[in-house]
């Protein structure tokens, strides 16, 4: 796999830690969790679709494959603390991935693999 991936996963791995360290979910913030999803959620996903399409077909080795795993899953836990809203997230990459090619929209891949902001609503 080219070093491009490989930073760019790390810059992905990076970013979610800073956004970690600094998110403060009260009140909840639906402007915070949107930045979320275009800051890293997004491009995490869009990464490894764009690393398998196209005619340079990348095939991740199992270290960076598991990191950007976690990472998306990291983006995603994120997200759902925008909304008041613990989770411990375990879904692919390929799921998200799939799902973005059906609905083309970052927001609606999240709140599926989420059931977040519909989650938060239900309980209130």
């Amino acid at each position: 796999m080219s070093h491009q991936y490989r930073d760019r996963i790390r810059a992905l791995e990076q970013r979610a830690e800073r956004a970690g360290e600094s998110l403060d979910p009260e009140p909840p913030a639906e402007e915070r969790a949107m930045d979320l999803l275009r800051e890293g959620f997004g491009p995490t996903v869009s990464l490894y679709c764009e690393a398998r399409t196209g005619e340079s077909w990348v095939r991740f080795g199992e270290s960076e494959f598991d990191r950007l795993e976690a990472t998306m899953n990291d983006w995603l836990e994120l997200y759902a603390r925008c909304y008041g809203v613990d989770l411990d997230t375990t879904h692919t990459i390929r799921e998200a991935a799939e799902l973005l090619v059906d609905t083309h929209n970052i927001r609606d891949v999240a709140v599926v693999l989420t059931g977040v902001p519909e989650r938060e609503r239900v309980t209130e």
